[in-house]
Order: structure tokens, then sequence, then C-alpha cells
């Protein structure tokens, strides 16, 4: 593991994105809270913040951090799609890239999981880092934004 403890302790944030693209019936059933595990959307959510407070559980180099805040939202996007954005900050010595990017893709899998038995052609991805701030490093802005095209 990186020795960070000669880093300045700052304000750290990362926000990530992922999509779960399905079938319309399927976001027709999430959207209209009858799928039958539950609110999919809400149970996504918290499956995504509990794994960001594991990140360094799953991933064998991440320090573990004492999280600040962590935001997991999701969002249909016409009709066969949902967005997931993860917003993670803590004060701290290294970033929280990681976190964000785990959060999004746990909240991706709940989904799966929640949905399976409707609509087994469901497809996760691609996660990606949206925008990093703090630390030596600086200021990282994804250049593009816009969800994929399928």
């Amino acid at each position: 593991m990186v020795d960070v403890g000669a880093k300045e302790v700052t304000l750290r944030l990362a926000r990530a994105e992922t999509f779960v693209q399905m079938q319309p019936d399927t976001l027709a059933l999430i959207l209209n809270r009858q799928v039958a595990k539950g609110d999919v959307f809400e149970v996504a959510r918290l499956a995504g913040i509990m794994a960001t407070k594991r990140t360094a559980d799953l991933i064998p180099l991440c320090h573990p951090l004492g999280i600040d805040g962590v935001d997991v939202t999701l969002a249909a996007v016409g009709s066969t799609t949902v967005r997931i954005e993860a917003t993670v900050r803590v004060h701290g010595r290294t970033g929280v890239e990681m976190e964000a990017l785990t959060a999004v893709t746990v909240a991706s899998l709940t989904i799966y999981d929640m949905c399976k038995a409707v609509d087994r052609t469901m497809t996760l991805g691609p996660a990606r880092l949206l925008e990093k701030r703090g630390g030596k490093s600086g200021h990282f802005e994804a250049p593009n934004t816009n969800p994929p095209q399928h």
C-alpha cells in the first residue's frame, strides 16, 4: 500500500457514473415500483452507499477512509436506461475515486440482482470517473458526460 502519511489532509471529492441498459418493460416495472423484490432505486442507492464504506475491503490496496459524505442518485434516461451517479467526499490524504466507482458499480449490480427474474438481457456499464477534486494532482473533469448511445 502506498504511504500517504506525508500528504496534506485536504477535502477530496470524486464523482463517478455508470449505466444499466434493460428492456423498456423492465424499466417501467422499476419506475412503477412493481418489482417483486421492492423499490429498486432505493435498494440500489443504499447498496451504493454501503459499498462506498467497504471499498478498502474489496480493493486490496485501497486505504480505509472515514468517509464524510456519499450521495448516490439513480434516474431513468429514456425508456431503456438507468443512469447512476455517486459523489463521495472526505477530508483525507488520499482520493476517493475508487469509492465513487465502487458505489456506482455495486448499485448497478443491485439493479441486476433485483430485476434478473424479469430481464436477463440487462447490461451494465460503462463505469467511469466524472470528476476528482483535491490533493496534489488538482482538479480533473471528464471531457464528455453524455450517456452511452444504445
